[in-house]
């Protein structure tokens, strides 16, 4: 139900604006919460009020139709419904703002309103949808990259009509549900009175005509189900959650319209034995604290299926890892690799007394 804001301030529907400002002031000094005896509820209620009735705009479509409608600069988008015509909105080229209750987003606003100005939009279906996979590869696989089939069952355009639904050269007829236009015109009401509204024709899908022969193939539609293969390429050193996009390679749009995309994403297996951290690999290595001592080199397995030997340099602290330096992971999409390194687990030997009279002298 809506309030009535000249009550809330105790005025005369009259009333102008320095009466309307000193009702304020008079009711907002006396319901402050700030105050002993003061009410939020009654004071918001009569800001809310004094915020309708102080506004011009605000005020004439409040007087009008019991409710303004806030939207910056007056009216919806800037326009003034106080100008309407009579019990309804009218602004002068057939744009009927009741009818934004049945739109669905700010593209449908501007269409209806640049219809109204007498402005065609483009006929046109929508594409089809995008398809997404996951594809699972190994850690050596994100190293040395790979090409792959992926096989899906998806819409596909119709090879009898080519994807159109009809055969052009048999003709068109004048659709007889719109008489050729591609809209229909509905009336409906409401609360501010009757109102129409123009919606694209689902007899001929807005064309204003029909084919004359329709694919049997596809039952019209264009598209069709079935298996669809794509080759993906994997290029060395992509990464794991990775989204590859292959364009117009989704679901195949109805009577023609262009197709969706489809997007691999790619998830890397935990490996076994290396570590990933971005462009570089890590790995653990059991070292014999004598190997260290005796300055032997030590053997390090490499994701390649190589192996690569190296010596601990002196005065290193075994504690932090030892870098390997270009034995890590290719750079995805640039020249250079990560590196590799390698944190050691030291192994103490049993100290038998040779050992132990080696390490005295």
């Amino acid at each position: 139900m809506n309030k009535d804001y000249y009550k809330i301030l105790g005025v005369e529907k009259s009333a102008d604006e320095e009466e309307i400002k000193k009702a304020y002031r008079k009711l907002a000094h006396k319901y402050h919460p700030d105050k002993a005896g003061g009410d939020e509820s009654k004071f918001k209620e009569i800001n809310e009020a004094y915020q309708i009735l102080s506004d011009k705009n605000k005020r004439t479509q409040y007087d009008r139709f019991g409710q303004a409608f806030d939207s910056g600069g007056g009216g919806f988008g800037g326009f003034d419904f106080s100008r309407g015509q009579g019990g309804g909105f009218d602004f002068g080229f057939g744009f009927d703002p009741s009818n934004l209750e049945d739109l669905s987003s700010v593209s449908d606003i501007f269409e209806a309103f640049f219809e109204g100005m007498g402005v065609k939009k483009r006929k046109t279906y929508h594409r089809g949808s995008d398809i997404e996979a996951v594809k699972e590869i190994t850690l050596e696989e994100a190293f040395r990259g790979m090409v792959v089939a992926i096989t899906y069952e998806t819409f596909v355009a119709c090879s009898h009509c080519r994807g159109a639904g009809h055969f052009a050269k048999e003709g068109f007829s004048k659709c007889a549900t719109c008489g050729g236009r591609g809209e229909i015109r509905e009336t409906r009401q409401s609360f501010f009175g009757q109102f129409s509204q123009v919606r694209a024709c689902g007899e001929c899908h807005g064309q204003g005509e029909i084919p004359n022969k329709i694919c049997k193939d596809c039952s019209g539609s264009g598209r069709i189900k079935s298996k669809r293969e794509v080759q993906i390429n994997i290029a060395p050193g992509i990464s794991d959650g990775q989204v590859i996009k292959v364009v117009g390679a989704g679901q195949a749009g109805e009577h023609g319209a262009g197709a969706g995309d489809f997007y691999v994403r790619i998830k890397v297996r935990p490996h076994s034995v290396f570590k990933r951290i971005g462009d570089d690999l890590s790995l653990k290595k059991d070292l014999n604290i004598l190997t260290v001592l005796a300055g032997k080199k030590i053997e390090v397995p490499t994701l390649s299926g190589g192996k690569v030997n190296i010596g601990i340099p002196a005065g290193f602290n075994l504690k932090e890892p030892l870098r390997i330096s270009g034995e890590g992971m290719p750079r995805f999409g640039s020249h250079g690799r990560g590196d590799l390194y390698v944190e050691f687990d030291i192994k103490m030997p049993e100290a038998s007394s040779k050992l132990k009279k080696a390490l005295e002298e």
